[in-house]
C-alpha cells in the first residue's frame, strides 16, 4: 500500500508507528512479567522479541506472507515480513486503541508464537558467538558488503561473511546489522560449530 493520499496511512508511516507501539506493548509487559529483574535484562529480553529475525518468523508463522502474496506483484521477500507485522500492529492501534492492540499483542502474537522462558536463556548475538569462536580458532573474519540496493524505495544490504577467506554465509536486509546477524547464523550452521559455541 503506497497511496500518499492526505490522511490515508502508508505501510512505511504503519510500520514506524507500528513498531513503536509495539516496542511499548514488549517493555510494558516484560516489566510485569519480570518484577525483580533489572533494566539489563528487561533491554535484552525485549530485543530478542522485537528484533528483525524474530518478527520476520513471526510473521513468516502467523500466514502473512499468504496474504501479502494477493496484493504483491513481485517475490515476497523475508526481510518485508517482520516490517508487514509492524505495520499490522500500527493498523491495529489506529483502529483500536492502545489497550485493544496490547490485548491483541501479547494473546495473539507473544503468547502464541514465542517462547518467552526460552529466550530468557538463548544467545542469539550470533555474530559475536562467530568472532569468538574464530579468535579462539585462530581463524580470520570478516564481514562485507556485497551489494546495496532498493527494494520498495528503501536500501538493502546483502552481505556475506568469509571464514579465512571463504564465503560461508550470505544474508539480505533493510538493516545491515541485522543482515550480518542472519549471514552469521548462517556459517555458524554451515560450519557446524553450534556444539563447541558457549
Amino acid at each position: 500500500m503506497t497511496n500518499e493520499t492526505p490522511g490515508k496511512p502508508t505501510n512505511e508511516r504503519l510500520e514506524y508507528l507500528g513498531d513503536a507501539i509495539l516496542s511499548t506493548i514488549v517493555a510494558e509487559f516484560l516489566f510485569k512479567r519480570y518484577p525483580n529483574k533489572d533494566e539489563g535484562f528487561l533491554t535484552k529480553m525485549r530485543s530478542k522479541i522485537v528484533k528483525r529475525q524474530t518478527l520476520n518468523e513471526i510473521a513468516d508463522n502467523m500466514g502473512l506472507d499468504m496474504i501479502l502474496s494477493e496484493y504483491s506483484l513481485g517475490k515476497m521477500s523475508n526481510a518485508m515480513l517482520g516490517n508487514a507485522l509492524e505495520a499490522l500492529v500500527g493498523a491495529i492501534y489506529i483502529e483500536f486503541g492502545y489497550e485493544k492492540t496490547k490485548k491483541y499483542v501479547i494473546r495473539n502474537i507473544l503468547m502464541k508464537y514465542l517462547d518467552i522462558n526460552d529466550l530468557e536463556t538463548k544467545d542469539d548475538n550470533h555474530k559475536s558467538q562467530l568472532l569468538e569462536w574464530c579468535q579462539k580458532n585462530s581463524k580470520d573474519i570478516q564481514f562485507t558488503t556485497l551489494s546495496k540496493f532498493k527494494v520498495d524505495k528503501r536500501d538493502c544490504f546483502k552481505v556475506a561473511v568469509l571464514v579465512d577467506g571463504v564465503e560461508m554465509g550470505t544474508a539480505e536486509d533493510f538493516n545491515k546489522k541485522s543482515a550480518e546477524q542472519m549471514a552469521a547464523n548462517r556459517a555458524i550452521e554451515k560450519m557446524n560449530i553450534q556444539s563447541t559455541l558457549p
